[in-house]
């Protein structure tokens, strides 16, 4: 019996993706990096088909031979049971193999991944492997934009990676702040059940909240204006001493991509340069900025679990259209779609947290150390990618990634 038909198809309908986002991007585009925490476009399309020749080619189908030896150490990301691997930071200067050898990579191992699939009894260690595989895929088809977004802004002529602006509507009136009220008690928090979850979503386990209260919209590009206007990055007593001492050394005024230069405030865009609409949820801030801005607005961030409790309340749908690039005014409401949400909560291991065995157990586990958990999910998160309980998680002086926030204060 071979693997079920939708496995087959969520893996090609995967790939195609990473192909599909990586199109609008030049070979010359494709090579380079921006900065340390970024990879080239080629090197997320090796990795993620390294990811399967590794983990699920090599151990699951008889005699297979890798289609390059050296792509094991190119293109190993961070796992350590496999071997040495091409530092990070370098990850820009792998001119070869060249981004036709790379699509070449990806049909031989396609390939080999369609008669295995076709044809392997069907195993529950190959499937959820697989499983994970398409999944892994689709994170990095998320940091592939922004890495892309990223480069381009190095260009002084602001290339636009899309030239469609339809996303950039004229700004609209934003809803009034409300809040969702949640009461005292135990919840459950954490993934459960069968469908599929990243390691680190769970074990689901109970918390205690006390009363509190969650925004029901996010913080928008105007109010974050009213931040800087009101000499926000430079009142040090709204930061942390860590925020205060980045933003002072970075020299940040206003989140990364804006530019505050000319007549009429711009961002910069998957779609090039565009005005700021002021209704349009903010984004590209850290973790230490977003802190600070609920501290100046006399709120605080909400923690994980006050989100996901909120979340379920609410029940939101995800709301991600192919083809737009940047938060949109008329989602502001959005819990899945827009931008990740900063939360106060650290990341770290849930109660009862066992990484897998074997190199695959390096997943997740290994990073939970100075780093701040986001929840919800962005425009540039691939459809149906998102859960209420999806833990994503970035160091706090980030802001690369699309990160926003909501705002929480004790009810």
């Amino acid at each position: 019996m071979g693997a079920s038909s939708n496995l087959r198809e969520r893996y090609f309908a995967v790939r195609a993706r990473t192909e599909e986002l990586a199109a609008p991007l030049s070979p010359e585009d494709q090579v380079v990096q921006s900065m340390p925490d970024c990879s080239p476009t080629k090197w997320h399309r090796a990795h993620t088909t390294w990811f399967f020749e590794e983990f699920v080619l090599g151990p699951h189908s008889e005699g297979y031979e890798a289609v390059d030896a050296s792509y094991r150490y190119l293109f190993n990301s961070y796992y350590e049971a496999v071997g040495a691997r091409q530092p990070r930071p370098r990850r820009g200067m792998i001119t070869r193999p060249s981004v036709d050898d790379v699509a070449e990579y990806r049909r031989l191992v396609d390939k080999s991944m369609d008669a295995l699939l076709s044809v392997a009894a069907t195993l529950p260690q190959l499937d959820a492997l697989v499983v994970l595989g398409t999944h892994h895929e689709e994170q990095h088809q998320e940091l592939l934009l922004m890495d892309a977004k990223h480069l381009l802004y190095q260009n002084p002529r602001r290339p636009a990676y899309v030239e469609d602006r339809a996303a950039h509507a004229a700004a609209t009136s934003v809803p009034t702040l409300d809040w969702i009220r949640v009461d005292a008690g135990l919840a459950r928090v954490g993934h459960s059940g069968s469908d599929f979850a990243f390691d680190n979503e769970g074990p689901q386990h109970q918390v205690w909240l006390d009363d509190f209260a969650i925004a029901d919209r996010l913080v928008t590009a105007g109010e974050w204006q009213q931040f800087i206007d009101d000499d926000g990055y430079r009142t040090a007593g709204l930061w942390l001493s860590e925020g205060w001492a980045t933003v002072q050394a970075e020299g940040w005024e206003a989140p990364l991509y804006w530019d505050l230069s000319g007549a009429e405030p711009t961002i910069f865009t998957l779609h090039g340069s565009v005005p700021i609409n002021p209704a349009e949820p903010v984004v590209h801030v850290s973790y230490f900025e977003a802190d600070a801005f609920a501290r100046w607005a006399g709120y605080r961030l909400p923690t994980e679990a006050e989100w996901e409790v909120a979340a379920r309340l609410v029940e939101p749908p995800p709301l991600s259209e192919p083809g737009v690039f940047h938060p949109r005014a008329s989602h502001v409401d959005g819990w899945l779609s827009e931008v990740w949400q900063w939360t106060a909560s650290p990341y770290t291991a849930y109660p009862g947290f066992r990484p897998a065995p074997g190199a695959v157990g390096e997943y997740n586990g290994k990073f939970m150390v100075n780093q701040q958990v986001l929840r919800g999910g962005c425009i540039a998160t691939p459809p149906g990618h998102t859960r209420l309980t999806y833990r994503n998680f970035f160091p706090a002086a980030a802001r690369w990634a699309f990160g926003g926030l909501r705002l929480a204060h004790d009810a």
